[in-house]
């Protein structure tokens, strides 16, 4: 039996759908008028929790005085906002409601927001020691936005956010792996010896060895993608998941700097050319995806894992995950002298900072060596005065100062 509608909206099972109805009256912008909008879903829980944020959403007083405001729903109101206001696009809002869900586990979230101290904040976020440290910076956002909503809007006078410290991760740093070099050409000379029937994920492999992507921007990537003629590889779009774990296409990749256009390598060529030709063939591929599941629309990275998986236990290779290839890539390209900011915009790093501190390891090794080089620079340009009198000279390994050794003064 339905519900009457209510200003704070109604939730009913609608037989002939099988599905849960939402009803809530809006009020139009441009008219004024009360419009009814109806929405459904697959569950009750669903449906109610739509209900709950679409209320705080509006600032319905009347629902907020009878229900106080759970943190959890200031949470999932603030990304839903962004999401409709196009300030994210749906990969990042799927990717911020993973985070959530991961703080629905507590039950600090769920108390309301006016009932939480400060207190229970620190000893929540301290729990949180056994993420990584930027796992624990994006939990801690969810908390610091809330309360800054709740703040601005009114529904706090004190933000209990403000002393809490965001803890250090447990867990080690973790090290980049990057393949060496002789496993790398025993990894090559593997796949070249494979056609795309006997390794369907060649070319997977191949891409991200030699141009960097990210898994999920490869299997992302569209024959309209690629330009033959002016060799460039356009990214602008990623695979990911929906937090029910589904494969989806997003029409952005992880971040704006993820939108580029990469120049396609003589190394390269032929094997996007091979895959090309392959995927036209391909039946149910009206996108003309380059890499397609043989039942699901979008291939799952776990399956491309899990062949790599074989691969490199065939190969005599300590095991790694296909983003590995990806870390391969910029430790090459730094090898070869690619400044931090060039690598910065083949990699779609937000910023340079970024790219320098996921790869210090990698420059610290060639630190040195540029050193070298801006002093050979300065011998080359005579850029010193001539020797003084005071001038410093190494005799028989003693300094000396004045014709004496330091030991004499």
């Amino acid at each position: 039996m339905r519900k009457k509608g209510t200003s704070q909206g109604s939730v009913y099972y609608d037989k002939s759908r099988k599905r849960w109805m939402t009803q809530i009256f809006e009020i139009d912008p441009v008219t004024q008028e009360s419009k009814r909008k109806k929405k459904s879903f697959n569950t009750e829980e669903d449906a109610r929790n739509y209900i709950r944020t679409r209320n705080y959403q509006r600032e319905n007083a009347t629902y907020i005085e009878n229900n106080g405001i759970p943190l959890i729903e200031i949470m999932k109101t603030n990304v839903r906002l962004k999401l409709e206001s196009n300030q994210i696009r749906e990969a990042q809002y799927e990717r911020v409601m993973r985070t959530i869900k991961t703080l629905e586990e507590s039950k600090v979230v769920h108390k309301n927001i006016d009932d939480i101290t400060t207190e229970e904040l620190q000893a929540y976020v301290n729990t949180l020691t056994r993420y990584s440290d930027s796992t624990i910076k994006k939990l801690f956002q969810q908390f610091t936005s809330a309360f800054k909503t709740a703040v601005n809007k009114g529904y706090l006078i004190r933000n209990p956010m403000t002393s809490v410290l965001r803890p250090r991760s447990e867990k080690p740093t973790k090290l980049i792996r990057a393949m060496t070099i002789d496993e790398e050409i025993k990894f090559i000379r593997y796949l070249q010896s494979q056609t795309i029937e006997s390794c369907p994920y060649k070319n997977v492999f191949f891409i991200q060895l030699f141009m960097g992507l990210r898994i999920g921007e490869c299997l992302a990537l569209c024959v309209s993608d690629i330009d033959l003629k002016h060799r460039l590889l356009y990214v602008h779009k990623t695979l990911t998941q929906d937090i029910n774990g589904n494969v989806i296409l997003s029409n952005s990749p992880k971040t704006k700097a993820g939108n580029r256009y990469l120049p396609i390598t003589e190394q390269v060529y032929p094997f996007i050319v091979e895959q090309m030709r392959y995927c036209e063939t391909l039946e149910n591929n009206e996108d003309k995806l380059l890499f397609k599941a043989p039942i699901n629309k979008y291939v799952d990275r776990e399956n491309v894992n899990r062949a790599m998986q074989k691969i490199l236990k065939q190969l005599d290779i300590p095991h790694f995950s296909s983003h590995t290839l990806r870390h391969t890539y910029a430790t090459r390209s730094i090898e070869a002298g690619v400044t931090p900011v060039v690598l910065q915009k083949l990699m779609g790093h937000t910023d340079v900072s970024i790219t320098l501190n996921t790869y210090t390891s990698v420059f610290d090794k060639y630190k040195e060596t540029e050193i070298e080089k801006v002093n050979k620079y300065y011998m080359e340009q005579n850029l010193l005065n001539p020797s003084n009198e005071n001038q410093k000279y190494l005799e028989n390994g003693k300094t000396l100062i004045d014709g004496k050794t330091i030991d004499e003064n």
